[in-house]
């Protein structure tokens, strides 16, 4: 998406062009008619007030109403037609940012904190359409309207017309001066914003910790370090942009002074009507009107701007994982295994994670992978379902690397369970069919059986339909396992991913967890990512990693009898102290 900022802000509103433009056309006859109110000041005077025109005297007052009627009608419906153009078009904005975030990939969601992703993706696309073109409505209906006066004015008397717009003219160098102070502090204070939804979340979220290690206090003078911060920005923004509507104001009294002086001399020396004179000071007044209080937009209309801005930059974005056209609605069929071969991975390249990683995992067997903490198991497998790519190497399956294989079709072969299972708002039932909505009730209730969630879920009142919470905080560690187990078996993957599956669960609860695994790996190629030496006794063979290489590699049964081998010091040192000084 190669367009510039005005071309990509016509993308938005391409889709309501003819509405807009019709609502545009509106604009012209709001803001010609304030003109027309003032021009009719010039006959009611000369020919009511000093000629005693009697008919005129009715006319006029006519006319001013029913111009104000019909300008009044005009202004609801322009109003009416942009606000629906507004609601759509922020709708569509946030339909295309949603879609955007779901195409990004995990190095994206590592660099942005939630807040910046609400402001982002949300709050940016109702400030930025909304203000836009409500703004823009308003500088229509005054440029017309500007037009109109100015026409007023002219007619009226070209001189003190000259003096007049030369005056409006130099009431906007106000705006000029502090145009980029304002746009530098607006972004400040948005990205504070930000950062203040990120207390919020961390706060709702991380509750249990804050309270048992005491630490609201904490947190508030942090949060109110924040807002100190913020109600500085705001208050440089106010001292910016609050003395441009006084100094305009200031400006515009010179030139209203200038044009009492000047235009009473010429109605004293019969160079202008008193009709005229009284004409052209309305029409001044109300062209002069909008600009005192224009300051008070300024604000508004730069953080319109940027928000475009914003989602430009967003609608930019190109996954770091590229992908290759989709080959249907297809799992892979594996025949050899898995190959990594001479994979080198860092997230940060001047701190390798991985390095000259080899091994093969045959179809149907299962490998497992020890290692101390940071010595890159997880980066393995984040790796092969392609959240994120080798920096050298490859990985194959069945001799073909994975970065030539659709990424759907990669990720539809694979089945992951992860320590911490991220369960959606919603019942049981919806968080295990999440991955297949059209599966049958008999396969659902199978795969409840084989995830050992029976007892368990016949034991609540709503069965199945459950709620779970936000993130499923109203369940155990050991229920959301075997939720997320049950998920995978009902995707029936050939691949299988188990990433410290049963790390954060209780004795009991790895024993339940630990028989649901046995039904989801049957038959399947597994790779199990864990520190617990005794979720290795059904492998078929382990990978010991360390600093990010392979430094010990085979089966148990051979591993054991390593002389001073480091798995086969695990069984005898303990394997929480001997990873604390490994």
């Amino acid at each position: 998406m190669k367009h510039g900022f005005w071309g990509y802000t016509w993308r938005l509103l391409r889709p309501h062009a003819k509405l807009l433009f019709v609502g545009a056309l509106l604009t012209i006859p709001v803001g010609a008619m304030e003109a027309a109110v003032a021009a009719f000041l010039r006959p009611y005077v000369d020919r009511v007030i000093l000629g005693k025109d009697m008919l005129v005297s009715t006319l006029i007052p006519v006319l001013i109403v029913t111009f104000a009627g019909l300008q009044s009608a005009l202004t609801f419906l322009t109003s009416h037609i942009n606000a629906w153009v507004a609601n759509h078009t922020t709708s569509a904005v946030k339909r295309q940012l949603f879609h955007k975030l779901l195409t990004l990939d995990a190095a994206f969601f590592d660099e942005m904190d939630t807040g910046k992703i609400f402001m982002r993706f949300g709050h940016d696309a109702d400030v930025a359409c909304a203000s836009l073109i409500n703004n823009g409505k308003f500088f229509l209906i005054r440029l017309f309207s500007s037009i109109g006066l100015s026409v007023v004015l002219i007619y009226n008397s070209p001189p003190l017309a000259a003096i007049a717009i030369l005056v409006g003219i130099i009431a906007f160098f106000p705006l000029r001066m502090v145009r980029k102070k304002i746009h530098t502090m607006t972004t400040k204070n948005e990205y504070s914003g930000a950062a203040a939804t990120v207390f919020y979340n961390e706060t709702a979220l991380g509750n249990r910790t804050l309270i048992a290690y005491d630490l609201q206090q904490h947190q508030e003078e942090r949060f109110n370090a924040l807002m100190d911060n913020m109600l500085r920005v705001s208050a440089r923004i106010a001292g910016h942009s609050n003395w441009i509507s006084p100094a305009m104001h200031f400006i515009v009294s010179i030139g209203l002074a200038f044009v009492l002086v000047f235009g009473g001399w010429l109605v004293s020396n019969g160079h202008m009507t008193g009709g005229s004179f009284a004409s052209f000071i309305a029409a001044l007044l109300m062209l002069y009107t909008p600009f005192k209080g224009i300051g008070n937009n300024l604000t508004a209309i730069q953080g319109a701007l940027l928000a475009i801005e914003r989602i430009r930059e967003i609608m930019r974005l190109e996954p770091k994982i590229p992908d290759v056209p989709f080959e249907g609605e297809k799992t892979l069929e594996i025949a050899s295994g898995i190959h990594f071969r001479d994979v080198h991975f860092a997230y940060n390249l001047r701190q390798p994670i991985l390095r000259g990683i080899n091994f093969t995992i045959p179809h149907g067997k299962t490998v497992g992978i020890v290692g101390n903490s940071g010595s890159g198991k997880s980066s393995l497998v984040h790796l092969l379902a392609r959240l994120y790519d080798v920096t050298e190497g490859g990985i194959e399956i069945d001799g073909r690397d994975i970065r030539q294989i659709p990424v759907a079709n990669l990720r539809r072969s694979m089945a992951l369970v992860f320590q911490d299972n991220f369960l959606f708002s919603g019942t049981i039932r919806e968080n295990i069919l999440l991955d297949n909505i059209g599966a049958s009730e008999e396969d659902l209730q199978n795969a409840v059986s084989a995830a050992y969630l029976r007892e368990f879920v016949e034991g609540l009142p709503n069965r199945l339909e459950t709620k779970v919470g936000e993130r499923g905080v109203l369940l155990s560690g050991g229920q959301k396992q075997r939720i997320a187990i049950a998920r995978a078996i009902l995707r029936d993957a050939p691949i299988i991913i188990l990433d410290e599956a049963t790390s954060a669960l209780d004795n009991q609860s790895v024993a339940v967890v630990q028989n649901a695994l046995d039904n989801l790996t049957r038959n399947k190629t597994v790779l199990i990512v864990s520190h617990q030496l005794f979720t290795m006794g059904k492998v078929d063979f382990i990978i010991v990693l360390k600093n990010g290489q392979v430094v010990e590699s085979g089966t148990e049964e051979e591993l054991l009898h390593v002389p001073n081998g480091i798995y086969a010091r695990l069984q005898f040192t303990g394997e929480k102290m001997f990873w604390a000084h490994h």
